[in-house]
């Protein structure tokens, strides 16, 4: 009895210095080392910008935009093309916009004059002049600037309030001074004017579809519209037209406008508006 008492003893001396088995944990629960988490990308802040803007820059500054927005990643430019005197109406009363670019400085100075610019003398970024322009089958046959005073022909210009009527109409005065036109020449040319536009591009619309036999617009606007035939006006009668760009008192983005104005500025702007007809008044 005592031989089994002490092997009982042995047995459970053993037992004790060995302890408990270890209990294998599962492979599947295996915790993984922490990882370090990545940033999300950031998403620039959407922003618009929007100019309003002469008529006759509709194909440059359409193109000036997306360039623009391209460089500046969450930015749309919003543009209101329209007459010159149309856009500082609406900017006198109460529209809200960033950046203001007139065809003539007459409009310009208004807005100047309410305080309504941030400039008091606003910087001119290109000049244009006036070209006649013809349907391509040119039914009226005008050959010479003398025709436009013929009594059977049909002439679309813009109206005396917008800049580029008043361009043509002193267009027309520098021609009746000359004999080679005679002085009843503005007088007779402005008797075959079947309408009278608020901007030149309705006037380009109206020569394109038939509806005149002859109009006045900008060279610019030819450019924009290769198919129809144009006739020069000589340096001698025809008129410079400075067109003026200014950031408005009230702009929601100024940061935004001063960097368009820059761009419309710089060389890139200036070569975009040199090819739409424009010449520019910065190398």
């Amino acid at each position: 009895m005592k031989r089994i008492a002490l092997l009982v003893l042995l047995v459970a001396a053993l037992l004790a210095a060995c302890g408990p088995a270890a209990t294998p944990t599962p492979a599947s629960t295996a915790v993984p080392p922490t990882a370090t988490p990545v940033p999300p990308t950031a998403i620039p802040e959407p922003r618009t910008l929007t100019v309003f803007a002469a008529a006759s820059l509709t194909d440059a500054f359409t193109e000036i935009g997306h360039n623009f927005e391209a460089a500046h990643p969450g930015v749309t430019v919003a543009f209101n093309f329209a007459g010159s005197q149309t856009l500082s109406t609406q900017i006198t009363q109460g529209a809200v916009a960033d950046v203001f670019a007139s065809a003539n400085h007459t409009e310009m100075d208004k807005l100047v004059t309410g305080s309504l610019v941030q400039q008091a003398a606003p910087n001119d970024f290109v000049t244009n002049k006036l070209v006649v322009i013809l349907p391509k089958d040119n039914p009226g046959n005008v050959t010479t600037l003398q025709d436009l005073a013929r009594s059977d022909l049909k002439l679309i210009i813009c109206d005396s309030t917008v800049p580029a009527g008043k361009y043509a109409r002193q267009i027309l005065d520098n021609m009746a001074k000359d004999p080679a036109f005679g002085a009843d020449f503005k007088t007779k040319v402005l008797a075959n004017v079947v309408s009278n536009e608020n901007d030149v591009k309705l006037v380009v619309t109206k020569v394109q579809l038939g509806e005149a036999d002859a109009g006045l617009v900008y060279i610019s606007d030819s450019v924009s519209a290769p198919e129809l035939k144009t006739i020069e006006i000589p340096a001698n009668y025809n008129v410079v037209a400075k067109y003026p760009i200014a950031a408005l008192t009230g702009a929601l983005q100024p940061g935004l406008a001063s960097d368009f104005i820059a761009y419309v500025l710089s060389a890139d702007g200036q070569a975009i508006l040199k090819k739409w007809g424009f010449t520019p008044v910065t190398p």
